[in-house]
């Protein structure tokens, strides 16, 4: 009985195999940079709805120094936290990976 020599064929399937591996991966990162960039962008938004709707003056308690400077990191820090949970941020990743 003659031997069949597949080690070409096995070669070829593990290169193959790793290439697809290769892109699965870099898919993968590339998906979540992606995600990651329209949180960002959700984030901004979410500060602008946030600095233009907490401008209300108080006339009773005066403004302290540095009040603004205050109240623009705390806008910052909620904008941060809450990203990603409006689906802004979802909607647009969706249609920004279907159009790659």
């Amino acid at each position: 009985m003659s031997s069949i020599n597949t080690s070409m064929a096995l070669m070829q399937y593990n290169s193959s195999n790793a290439t697809t591996k290769i892109k699965n991966s870099n898919q993968i990162s590339d998906d979540k940079l992606l995600k990651e960039q329209t949180d960002n962008f959700e984030s901004i938004l979410i500060k602008q709805l946030l600095d233009d709707s907490l401008k209300a003056e108080n006339s009773l308690f005066p403004k302290q120094a540095g009040a603004d400077i205050y109240q623009s990191m705390y806008n910052d820090a909620i904008s941060k936290e809450v990203s990603g949970g409006f689906g802004f941020s979802k909607m647009l990743f969706d249609f920004l990976k279907d159009n790659r």
